[in-house]
């Protein structure tokens, strides 16, 4: 779990999970998309303010391999790296159970910018990220 840019501890809630009693798949996304806000918010950034400016980043494209589930009461981290791929910002996300550190999850999430509804070649991702991006 070394090497990550930013990392956020997290616990399933029992009405994350399934009948199985694992974690529905489903709430993997909504893991990853909270550790993407928390990380925005730790560094100044703001989602509102972003769009009050007629900036607006919009998921394109998400992957995840799940490796091994999560249950009810597991306690877990999201872990983030980015990377910029074209006009894209790519988050490599992880997801570690802090029982064992087995990776639970690797996901990849695209993410694109419009101003004011038009495409951009992802400049602000630049501005707000430059310092955290990683080579790849």
């Amino acid at each position: 779990m070394e090497g990550y840019r930013f990392k956020l501890e997290m616990k399933v809630r029992d009405y994350e999970c399934d009948i199985q009693g694992v974690v529905n798949n489903a709430n993997y996304q909504h893991y990853l998309e909270h550790a993407r806000h928390e990380f925005l918010e730790s560094i100044g950034g703001s989602f509102s303010r972003m769009h009050g400016q007629g900036m607006d980043p919009m998921v394109s494209k998400i992957t995840l391999e799940y490796k091994r589930p999560l249950r009810g009461g597991d306690r877990f981290v999201v872990c983030i790296n980015m990377l910029r791929k074209g006009a894209k910002l790519v988050f490599l996300q992880d997801i570690y159970n802090l029982a064992d550190s087995a990776l639970v999850l690797k996901g990849e999430v695209e993410v694109v910018c419009l101003k004011n509804g038009r495409l951009t070649r992802g400049e602000m991702f630049d501005e707000l990220f430059g310092s955290f991006l990683i080579a790849k």
